[in-house]
């Protein structure tokens, strides 16, 4: 299958989650239009994001995508548009998020300690000295902002870390069973009662699929979470070559074809996709009740002007790895 650009997005800010320290909350939903704050990009209580800081967690993603797409990404006039937007857009919200879990921190009598604090001294000084004078003057940046955004994500992790300890680590090998099939799916009845005609005289699958199939794969991998419920109770009580009877979702019809009833790899890391949204969900029943106590603002007007450039010498990607390679903690 051809993955447009719409789908990479989705997969790509997958893993920019998960260079946040696995802190992958719902958009922020507490910012406020302002034009209060002069060269300020939003304030949460009494704590403020400047142009600069968030001109650095733009560029990153900028370049993010840029080195798994290539530079022509942004040069698309067809895609650059709604790509700019939602990239400034993921920028204000992980920010905003970051911002919020470290009140909730303080709250929770959560902080740094002078270890933890020299760590990311020394992250934001190698990320710093490692920035160009051009990516210095595109994001306008000194190193005292480095300090800030690395000593905010730093605490936030922690409080994250803090929140989520005590989340049952066992994810059993049935429960993250990703299994491989071929599929035929139809949104039509008619259509539906061809297939299992042809399938029930023993029609070969694929020949079946190429004629009738509507989804955009034939051949998938999936959980039990990934699909239908009713697709997951059929398909998961197939064995090697066996083929499901019709079965009848919301949206149509489908036929599944087991393939491998049980993918190891697949499986192992479907675990940690499990526990991690076990986390999550631990963790944002704590974080959204607070964010409804938190007062903000959101400067508009300085943010609209805030455009994505392409700039050869400005190429910084690595905030993050950075980071990590400092203060994971």
């Amino acid at each position: 299958m051809k993955t447009d650009i719409k789908s990479k997005i989705v997969v790509f800010c997958a893993l920019l989650l998960l260079s946040l320290g696995g802190c992958s909350m719902s958009d922020a939903k507490f910012i406020v239009s302002s034009d209060s704050l002069n060269n300020k990009v939003f304030k949460i209580k009494e704590e403020v994001c400047t142009l600069s800081q968030a001109r650095v967690i733009l560029t990153n993603y900028q370049n993010m995508y840029a080195t798994v797409y290539g530079i022509n990404l942004w040069e698309r006039e067809s895609q650059n548009s709604d790509l700019e937007t939602y990239v400034k857009n993921l920028t204000i919200s992980r920010l905003a998020q970051i911002m919020a879990m470290d009140y909730l921190a303080q709250e929770r009598e959560i902080s740094l300690t002078e270890e933890e604090k020299d760590k990311i001294r020394k992250a934001a000084d190698d990320y710093y000295d490692s920035l160009n004078d051009a990516e210095k003057e595109y994001m306008q940046v000194k190193q005292s902002d480095i300090e800030k955004l690395y000593t905010r994500y730093g605490l936030a992790n922690k409080l994250y870390t803090f929140l989520t300890q005590g989340v049952n680590d066992e994810v059993s090998d049935e429960e993250a069973r990703v299994m491989e099939a071929q599929q035929i799916f139809v949104s039509d009845k008619n259509k539906a009662q061809e297939v299992e005609k042809q399938l029930s005289e023993g029609g070969d699958f694929l020949t079946v699929a190429n004629l009738y199939n509507e989804a955009a794969e034939t051949d998938v991998s999936f959980g039990k979470n990934d699909v239908d419920s009713e697709v997951a109770q059929a398909a998961f009580a197939l064995e090697n070559d066996q083929v499901s009877d019709k079965i009848k979702t919301e949206d149509g019809f489908y036929f599944i074809k087991c393939t491998n009833h049980y993918n190891q790899e697949k499986t192992d890391a479907n675990k940690s996709v499990i526990l991690e949204n076990r986390r999550k969900e631990a963790f944002d029943d704590v974080y959204q009740e607070f964010l409804t106590s938190l007062p903000s603002e959101f400067n508009e007007k300085v943010w609209r002007n805030v455009k994505v450039e392409i700039n050869e010498e400005v190429k910084t990607d690595d905030f993050f790895q950075t980071y990590e390679k400092y203060c994971n903690w």
